[in-house]
């Protein structure tokens, strides 16, 4: 015997639930992905400190919409994103040693349709540790390091500063220049890191805001990584120096010189030979100063050490003279 006909209405009524999970599920299907592809700005470490050198991760959804540009900052400074493949752009950028106790990063991304994207994140950053006179290296010396320095030398104090900032800042006008990892100038023993306290005769003198490394008067230092002799000088604190412009913001600087040997316009390159370790400026004794820059802000040189070779940069040396696709201008 035959089945009998079902009407329109009871075939509908069966079907109904079933075409209910079905839509319930394209919906699930489309909006999963667009939450997966929403702009996301990533920082390395989450909870950096001060003075800490900052990996960044621009992470896009692929649209047909192409980008234009990407620009972005953090704490004052212009980050330069570079295309690092699978959609991501990368950049460095600095927690100023001072600052606050969070500092936001930026990024705008500008696309074909004249479409903009807006990317932010903060950082939380731990409180400074202050400075005391029972943590500090403590160190006997002439009253001449604590006595308070006459107006006169507060002004060239103040001029050599901003020359110095000056070079960060100009940094900031060419891509990455490098192609490796960074060096340290020198490979003998680490006497006082970034951002320990400095007692003179049981006060507190100040923060010490490089690398001190050891050495004899005429010991060789090395170039970090390849970039431009941006300055040469003799300043009252530091003595003779010499500012490498690394681009994209980073500089190093290398202080107390018995002789520098290279000239403002150089290009350096890894590990070349630049200088030699003296005491000249305001010290006790001979060693090498090594500093660092990411525009006006002093970082850890050492956080550039540990900047992995290939996460930022180019890996041909003829690629250095020429933006990456996306980066920022």
């Amino acid at each position: 015997m035959s089945e009998p006909r079902r009407s329109r209405k009871h075939i509908l009524r069966i079907h109904r639930p079933r075409l209910a999970a079905l839509a319930f599920a394209a919906v699930a299907a489309i909006s999963s992905p667009l939450r997966a592809q929403a702009p996301r700005l990533e920082v390395a470490p989450a909870r950096p400190s001060p003075g800490a050198l900052v990996r960044l991760s621009l992470t896009l959804p692929a649209t047909a919409d192409s980008i234009i540009w990407i620009r972005g900052s953090m704490a004052g400074e212009p980050l330069h994103f570079v295309a690092a493949g699978n959609n991501t752009w990368r950049a460095l950028g600095a927690v100023p040693v001072d600052g606050s106790d969070k500092v936001s990063a930026r990024a705008i991304v500008e696309r074909a349709s004249g479409a903009l994207d807006t990317v932010r994140t903060t950082l939380t950053i731990p409180a400074l540790e202050e400075v005391s006179v029972t943590k500090s290296p403590q160190l006997a010396v002439s009253s001449r390091f604590t006595r308070p320095l006459d107006a006169a030398t507060q002004a060239r104090v103040a001029r050599e500063n901003a020359l110095a900032r000056a070079v960060g800042s100009r940094a900031h006008d060419s891509p990455p220049r490098w192609t490796g990892a960074f060096l340290q100038p020198r490979t003998s023993r680490v006497t006082s890191r970034f951002g320990t306290g400095r007692a003179f005769n049981g006060a507190v003198a100040s923060r010490h805001l490089g690398v001190d490394f050891a050495g004899a008067v005429g010991a060789p230092i090395k170039a970090a990584n390849r970039g431009v002799v941006a300055l040469v000088d003799t300043f009252f604190l530091a003595g003779r120096v010499i500012y490498i412009d690394h681009g994209a913001g980073v500089v190093t600087g290398y202080f107390h010189l018995s002789e520098p040997l290279v000239s403002v316009g150089d290009t350096v390159t890894r590990g070349q030979l630049i200088g030699r370790v003296g005491s000249t400026g305001r010290v006790t004794g001979p060693h090498l100063h090594w500093t660092a820059r990411y525009g006006t802000q002093t970082v850890d040189p050492l956080d550039l050490v540990e900047l992995e070779s290939g996460w930022y940069g180019v890996t041909d040396p003829e690629e250095s003279t020429a933006a990456s696709p996306g980066a920022s201008k």
